[in-house]
C-alpha cells in the first residue's frame, strides 16, 4: 500500500486544470507549487464580443455613468483593449466609482492607472449588490461582463433605483480543440485525474458539454474523481448538472481553491 501526498504536499496527485489556455498559468503553478502533477485541458475559451459596437459608444459617453462595474480580469483586459482602441485616457474615467469582484481583477484595474471604491466581501455578485444597494439609487451604472452572465447585479440593482446598462466585453465559448483530449485523459487510467478544477459555472456547463455523447452518465464519468469548486455559485452549477462537488473554497480566489485542494487531499484520503 502506497500513499500519496503524505510529507509531500500535493505529490502523486494528479490535478485536471480546465481555467481557459491564458489564464492556467496561476493555478497550475501554484498546485505544481505544492508538487501535484497538473493536466491543462482547457474547458472554457475567451473571445471577443460579436461587436464592440455598444462597449465602445458607453466608453466614449463615459461621462455620463456614475458607477463602472467590472466583474472578472477577462471584463478589465476588454476595457484596456477598448481604450487603447478609442485612445480613451484614464483620466476620462477618473470620476467613476468602480467595484471590482476580486483581487485579481482589483489589481488589473488599478494596474490601468484607476482607482477602485468597492470590493465585495464576498466575490460573488449576490455581494456586490450588498456593497451598492445603498448608493446608488439614481446613479447610472455601466457593467462591462460576459455576453452570458447571471442577471443578479442588473436587475437587483434596478430595484433600487439605479440606471443599469450592460455591455458585452467578451464571450466565453467551448474549446472544440479540447474535446477529443479531454475524453482521452478520463478514460485513461494512467491520465485519469484526481482532482478536477472549477473556476466559474462556464467551465462546469463547458466540461459537461465536452463529455456530451459518452455513453456513461455523467455521474459515472466523473467516479472516483474529487471536483473542486471556487465557490458557491459555481457548486451550485455542478449540483445542477448533477456532478457532486467534494471541494469548495471558502475564499473564492484562486490561491482560496489551492488551499481547499491541499486540505481536502489528506493522505489519509489518498491510500491505494
Amino acid at each position: 500500500m502506497t500513499s500519496r501526498g503524505a510529507g509531500g504536499g500535493l505529490a502523486g496527485v494528479r490535478v485536471l486544470v480546465g481555467r481557459a489556455r491564458h489564464q492556467a498559468s496561476a493555478l497550475s503553478s501554484g498546485l505544481r507549487a505544492l508538487r501535484a502533477e497538473v493536466i491543462e485541458i482547457p474547458f472554457i475559451e475567451i473571445r471577443k464580443p460579436r461587436s464592440y459596437k455598444p462597449f465602445d459608444e458607453a466608453l466614449t459617453s463615459i461621462a455620463y455613468y456614475d458607477w463602472l462595474i467590472l466583474t472578472s480580469v477577462n471584463g478589465v483586459e476588454a476595457l484596456a483593449g477598448r481604450m487603447k482602441h478609442l485612445r480613451i485616457r484614464p483620466t476620462a474615467l477618473a470620476h467613476l466609482q468602480i467595484a471590482a469582484i476580486g483581487p485579481a481583477t482589483h489589481r488589473r484595474i488599478e494596474e490601468l492607472g484607476l482607482k477602485v471604491s468597492v470590493v465585495p466581501r464576498r466575490y460573488v455578485a449576490e455581494s456586490v449588490v450588498e456593497s451598492l444597494r445603498g448608493q446608488v439609487k439614481g446613479k447610472r451604472i455601466l457593467l462591462a461582463r460576459a455576453r452570458v452572465a447571471r442577471d443578479v447585479i442588473p436587475s437587483e440593482l434596478r430595484k433600487v433605483g439605479a440606471r443599469v446598462d450592460v455591455v458585452e466585453a467578451y464571450e466565453t465559448v467551448v474549446p472544440e480543440s479540447s474535446r477529443r483530449e479531454l475524453r482521452r485523459v478520463m478514460n485513461d487510467p494512467a491520465t485519469r485525474p484526481n482532482v478536477i478544477t472549477f473556476t466559474s459555472s462556464s467551465t462546469v456547463r463547458n466540461f459537461v458539454e465536452l463529455l456530451r455523447g459518452q455513453e456513461c452518465p455523467r455521474h459515472t464519468i466523473t467516479a472516483g474523481i474529487k471536483l473542486a469548486s471556487i465557490g458557491p455559485v459555481t457548486s451550485a452549477t455542478l449540483r445542477e448538472l448533477e456532478l457532486p462537488v467534494q471541494i469548495e473554497a471558502t475564499e473564492y480566489t484562486v490561491p482560496g481553491l489551492i488551499k481547499a485542494i491541499s486540505e481536502a487531499m489528506v493522505p489519509s484520503n489518498l491510500d491505494l
